[in-house]
């Protein structure tokens, strides 16, 4: 279902400037939709007149079916959280009393305004306690940009507008955000309408894409499905020399992984490693997962491991304690890498509570980066072109 209708919408400016030509999209309820594109491609411009920042010059947009054209703005913003890229907290205000604004303009109680900002602290991984009463200028950058984000959800708004959020960020502090973004978006089940001039974070981000050049939407689809089939020549070349990695990004270990793996409660320091050589050699594999009695990972035990132990030896002394495991949601990027830095060819996959579900292999990786890279019109067509400047990290 469709919360936000965009119908026909053109923006001019004088001297005959067209930063928005004829647009038209929906945003489905729940939904992320990403706008990119090259600078000057009217991306901003279209999301900023979904809350009257800018006034559309012909054409229509719905919100939950009320043409927002006919509600005073004041009353618009109110119920649409707006995140951009340098924060904008009020720096003589607490940082309870920054996420508490809109709150309090729709005339809340301070007890449900305070429930509130403790609340969203914590779901933005900050302690309550810690930072309520703290000031923006004793903040790092990333953790106004936490506050940013619970700013905007206070009033609870049913769309949230996200306009570069992460760009001023260092790299490390914008991918640390960027995971935490996508299990915030499946928890609060918002309606995002998000900007962003990097290719990867869109893929990474976005349920559905919009790229848009010269201030038309040339191809509106899921990253998985632009990746594969771009619309046009622009889109291929905007997608560049890092379509590969792109297409990899959308994949996640969930989907490569083998459930139902090998595994062996770890009973203590004077369990015996012939008892996981059997147990290997029953089932027919090569590497065990050894397990607490919650089902969470404590190392693993490769037959090569056993084979190299002496007579009687010990599992403890054996197996490999020090791995970190991966997760179901992790994408097959950041899988490949683990892998690549680990001193094993599988690793255990594990769910949002930590327990086993899987194990991925640097077999099953490297087949599907084979399929890719043989497919007829394949992902790497493009490997040779250089980027469009916008895509350039």
């Amino acid at each position: 279902m469709a919360l936000i209708e965009v119908r026909e919408v053109t923006k001019r400016y004088a001297g005959g400037v067209t930063a928005v030509d004829n647009v038209t999209l929906e945003v489905n309820e729940g939904e992320t939709l990403v706008l990119i594109g090259t600078s000057g491609s009217g991306k901003t411009t279209l999301m900023r007149m979904i809350n009257r920042l800018i006034e559309p010059t012909s054409g229509t947009i719905h919100i939950s079916g009320r043409d927002i054209a006919r509600t005073d703005p004041i009353t618009l913003r109110r119920d649409i959280g707006y995140v951009i890229q340098k924060v904008g907290l009020f720096p003589h205000m607490t940082i309870e009393e920054n996420i508490t604004v809109v709150p309090r303009l729709k005339g809340w109680s301070p007890e449900r305004r305070r429930k509130q900002a403790r609340e969203l602290l914590a779901m933005v991984g900050m302690e309550p306690d810690q930072y309520l009463h703290r000031w923006p200028a004793e903040l790092s950058g990333g953790q106004q940009q936490r506050i940013g984000v619970a700013r905007a959800l206070a009033g609870d708004p049913p769309v949230i507008l996200m306009d570069e959020p992460f760009g001023a960020l260092d790299p490390i502090t914008r991918e640390q955000l960027q995971d935490e973004f996508k299990g915030l978006k499946r928890r609060i089940q918002k309606t995002i309408v998000f900007v962003t001039h990097d290719i990867f974070e869109a893929v990474n981000l976005g349920d559905r894409i919009a790229i848009m050049d010269a201030g038309k939407v040339l191809q509106l689809d899921a990253p998985e499905n632009i990746l594969k089939n771009p619309g046009d020549e622009f889109v291929a070349q905007f997608l560049g020399k890092h379509r590969f990695q792109l297409e990899m990004s959308t994949l996640q270990v969930e989907d490569l992984m083998e459930d139902q793996p090998a595994t062996l409660k770890y009973s203590g320091p004077e369990q015996k490693a012939q008892e996981a050589a059997d147990l290997m050699n029953e089932k027919g594999v090569e590497t065990l997962v050894l397990v607490d009695e919650g089902g969470r990972p404590l190392g693993l035990v490769t037959a090569q491991m056993v084979e190299q132990a002496a007579g009687g030896a010990r599992l403890r002394e054996v197996m490999a304690a020090e791995i970190e495991p991966l997760k179901q949601r992790h994408d097959l990027l950041t899988a490949t890498h683990m892998m690549a830095n680990s001193d094993y060819d599988s690793l255990p996959v594990v769910n949002a509570k930590g327990r086993v579900v899987g194990i991925l292999t640097a077999m099953g990786l490297t087949g599907v980066f084979s399929a890719r890279l043989n497919q007829p019109n394949g992902s790497n067509e493009a490997a040779n072109e250089a980027p469009p400047e916008s895509e350039k990290r």
